[in-house]
């Protein structure tokens, strides 16, 4: 890490170090466990949970902690990718899918969901994605359809993170065939008949993070399973993927920083042509070149979890910290893998890990190509205002 980031107080660091040998101790031993059966225990969540590491922002009655600075879940998270497993995917159960409770249920539903999530009793997962229908979120075709008492929902969802085990799933569906962003947020619980799962999908990467298909054919959804109004959903979605956009950008960045601290002890007892690895100078300037290319993107990210702990995070601020990190994860686990040799490309080095896992960074919670066009809209060049 940054030997000097400025945004944490001493309580931020004792927290750090509380959370840290949490992960060393109760997450990481589990790891290779947690690959091989392709799934994360629930007991991690449950543990986690315990401690009060899962919905820190929550009110108490909720279940949480009531701590609303987004420092304390920037900790958990970077800890949680340096020390436990990025598969174990506690920042998405709670940073990306229990806020949608929060920000658009209601008192019921917060009462109903919350504290179990909390608790690490029930997982969460949000479905957006479908076969034909990606960062496109307009394009979405599972449907729900108004039966006066309750929703039909029909349809398909894939890629879903959690999808195999999640208890809770909030699912997006169109409300009206004449509007595509007429969308609405239904609430799937398991054991809803018509509801079903697929295999577990196979991943390039991240083995222990359980990805799936999901179905739904004819599932009655009960009215009060609806968050928020049953055609804002679209609105609610665009609403919360800066948030969900800055927690890639955090797992992403201290990705980049644990490459490089395993390829810097690697290059410093690794020995070719009578030295070490690091004393040749192409290696020595790429790791400087690195260093810098880190530290810069660290401060951006900081930066705009301050933005976020004052509501001031912008939709073009969250792509540009996506874009980089993202971007800078990539370029440093390939050079750091090249800079291992033969053993980078062995799957029981770490770093082979990272590389693998790193890939999807640049496509999940919307593809950089989205994040450059956001952006590019948010400078006023947009094609559609300028034709």
């Amino acid at each position: 890490m940054i030997s000097q980031r400025t945004i944490f107080e001493p309580e931020h660091d004792q927290f750090r170090d509380v959370v840290r040998r949490f992960m060393q101790q109760e997450i990481a031993p589990h790891t290779e466990k947690w690959r091989e059966q392709g799934y994360v225990d629930r007991k991690a969540y449950t543990k986690t949970g315990e401690l009060g590491y899962l919905l820190t922002w929550a009110d108490e009655e909720y279940g949480g902690s009531g701590l609303k600075d987004i420092r304390y879940e920037q900790i958990i998270h970077e800890e949680n990718t340096y020390h436990g497993d990025p598969a174990f995917y506690q920042n998405l159960h709670a940073m990306i899918v229990a806020p949608y409770f929060n920000k658009f249920g209601t008192e019921a539903q917060k009462q109903k969901y919350l504290p179990k999530a909390a608790s690490g009793e029930t997982i969460l997962a949000i479905a957006m994605t479908e076969p034909n229908a990606g960062s496109d979120l307009a394009a979405i075709r599972t449907k729900a359809e108004d039966k006066g008492d309750h929703w039909l929902l029909n349809g398909s969802k894939t890629y879903i993170s959690n999808g195999i085990q999640a208890d809770v799933i909030i699912v997006a569906a169109r409300t009206s065939i004449d509007d595509a962003r007429s969308i609405g947020l239904m609430i799937v619980e398991e054991g809803m008949e018509g509801f079903k799962r697929g295999k577990k999908l196979k991943k390039m990467g991240l083995h222990a993070q359980d990805t799936a298909e999901l179905f739904f054919d004819n599932v009655r959804i009960p009215k009060d399973n609806v968050l928020g109004e049953p055609s804002k959903g679209f609105r609610y979605m665009t609403q919360c993927l800066a948030l969900e956009r800055l927690q890639v950008s955090i797992a992403s960045i201290t990705a980049a920083q644990l490459a490089f601290d395993i390829t810097l002890d690697y290059i410093k007892e690794r020995r070719a042509f009578g030295k070490p690895l690091g004393a040749l100078q192409h290696i020595r300037f790429t790791m400087a070149d690195m260093r810098a290319k880190i530290d810069a993107v660290q401060c951006f990210v900081d930066q705009c979890v301050m933005l976020g702990n004052e509501d001031k995070l912008t939709a073009d601020l969250a792509s540009q910290a996506k874009l980089l990190a993202t971007q800078t994860e990539g370029e440093v686990v390939d050079q750091c893998l090249q800079f291992h040799g033969g053993a980078g490309y062995m799957d029981e080095y770490r770093i082979s890990r990272l590389y693998t896992g790193a890939r999807v960074s640049r496509i999940f919670a919307g593809a950089n190509e989205i994040m450059l066009e956001i952006i590019g809209r948010g400078l006023g060049l947009d094609e559609r205002k300028m034709t």
